[in-house]
């Protein structure tokens, strides 16, 4: 598996928006998310680093505002953090190796699957199709993704 890190380079390619909510924990408006309608089979993976973090087959329509997941790739891909901002408590969710701000988990998702709602901003992934997963060094994790 390849090695997962930020780089000068991978952040000076951020559009603002992606540098913004990434590095300074921002929030894009609700239903305004590049990937919030995205349905194909694939994966995606931090907007920084490349590394993997959420499965298509997770993904699920909330209602939120964000694209949802009920789980991570892998458990060890997503960091979660204490978050008190705003006035509330909750959980904010960022990528182990990049450090990415990604989003936050809550308790209220699909029971059958869990129960986790991952909310996350289309900011912080790049979606990778499933035709492109192989030759984009991810064909280890196709398996994950569920064909529909």
């Amino acid at each position: 598996m390849a090695e997962y890190r930020k780089t000068p380079e991978g952040v000076n390619k951020l559009t603002r928006e992606q540098y913004l909510v990434t590095q300074e924990g921002a929030t894009e408006r609700p239903g305004t998310g590049a990937l919030l309608q995205e349905k194909r089979p694939g994966i995606y993976v931090d907007i920084v680093s490349g590394e993997p973090l959420f499965a298509s087959s997770a993904k699920y329509e909330s209602g939120c505002g964000w694209p949802s997941f009920t789980k991570p790739i892998q458990s060890d891909t997503v960091r979660e953090v204490d978050d008190t901002s705003h006035g509330m408590s909750r959980t904010e969710v960022r990528s182990a190796h990049a450090d990415s701000h990604l989003g936050h988990v809550f308790n209220d998702g699909p029971r059958d699957q869990g129960g986790l709602r991952y909310c996350i901003n289309s900011a912080s992934l790049r979606f990778v199709p499933l035709e492109e997963m192989e030759a984009a060094g991810y064909g280890a994790l196709i398996d994950q993704v569920e064909l529909r």
